[in-house]
């Protein structure tokens, strides 16, 4: 089973000639709403992508509740643990401009109340926790120690970029994903001095038994898991919005890890349900479907080389 642990939002999405810059106004023609949340996207993208997925998390006593839940429900993620929190559901607001590039603001609302003790009874040996840094690093890092208790493995996601405090937790945790700005911080964050090289970043990030990924956009991910690091490009496609492609790519990566996939492939999956994302709008309604991705990650290529 993979366990997810994070945020839920709901998702207004605005697109833009251009984003803004400070002070600025940039008018668009219209907008849509989205379910949405880091936690949320990922359970979704790993139950498209063929997981069986239990999420926990909260919502609020607003109207945006159910709406935020909705595609979850629709797709058969496990909510018997979501709960209903008084206060306000997490709301993004989100500009994507003509190239796809995006620009959020998120107000946490109930998310900043998730308790890692909701995991109790819950969490189980040989489980995958899934773990991303929307909600606070204190009920991450206990969502960690519980993880370990049990057994369960733990995938921790670095984004969104912006915070601290995850540098003491990579060493718990069995597979790390980040981007290239994430995987800097945490760097930086550990004293490495080249922040800006992602084969510094890499390194530093890595341990012989720990999966360790860093995507790098169009041009693809380098990982590194043992004695092997691994390479493998990004398909060619026509960017529509990358909202929601980190998230895409944990789930499918995820899905694919759950399974018991072999590295190599599952890095591919991964790369796959990530470009796919790119393809339509939104952070949710973007996920791609199991099938789609197993047909593009039949065509991309993973190079391992030993180190």
């Amino acid at each position: 089973m993979i366990v997810v642990f994070g945020s839920i939002n709901l998702d207004l999405v605005v697109s833009v000639p251009r984003l803004p810059r400070a002070g600025e106004t940039v008018v668009g023609p219209d907008h849509q709403v989205f379910p949405g949340g880091k936690g949320a996207n990922q359970a979704l993208a790993a139950r498209l992508a063929g997981g069986e997925v239990r999420m926990i998390g909260a919502v609020g006593t607003d109207d945006f509740a159910k709406a935020a839940l909705s595609n979850l429900e629709k797709a058969g993620v496990e909510l018997e643990h979501v709960r209903r929190l008084t206060g306000s559901t997490g709301l993004a607001m989100i500009g994507v401009d003509e190239g796809g590039e995006n620009l959020i603001m998120c107000a946490s609302g109930v998310n900043s109340r998730v308790a890692a003790e909701w995991l109790d009874g819950v969490l189980e040996k040989d489980d995958l926790l899934v773990l991303q840094r929307e909600l606070a690093v204190e009920p991450i890092a206990r969502a960690v120690e519980k993880a370990r208790a049990v057994g369960a493995l733990v995938l921790l996601n670095a984004a969104p970029s912006g915070g601290e405090g995850l540098s003491r937790l990579i060493d718990r945790v069995d597979v790390l994903v980040a981007n290239e700005a994430e995987a800097g911080e945490i760097a930086a964050d550990l004293g490495v001095a080249d922040t800006e090289s992602p084969h510094a970043a890499l390194m530093a990030l890595s341990a012989p038994e720990r999966l360790t990924v860093i995507t790098l956009g169009s041009r693809g991910l380098i990982a590194r898991h043992q004695n092997t690091i691994w390479r493998v490009s990004a398909p060619m496609i026509s960017v529509v919005d990358t909202t929601g492609a980190g998230d895409a790519f944990v789930g499918g990566l995820a899905a694919a890890l759950a399974r018991g996939t072999d590295i190599a492939r599952a890095l591919k999956e991964g790369a796959a349900a990530g470009a796919l994302a790119c393809t339509a709008t939104g952070a949710q309604s973007s996920s791609p479907e199991e099938s789609m991705i197993q047909a593009l990650a039949s065509r991309l290529s993973a190079v391992g080389e030993k180190i």
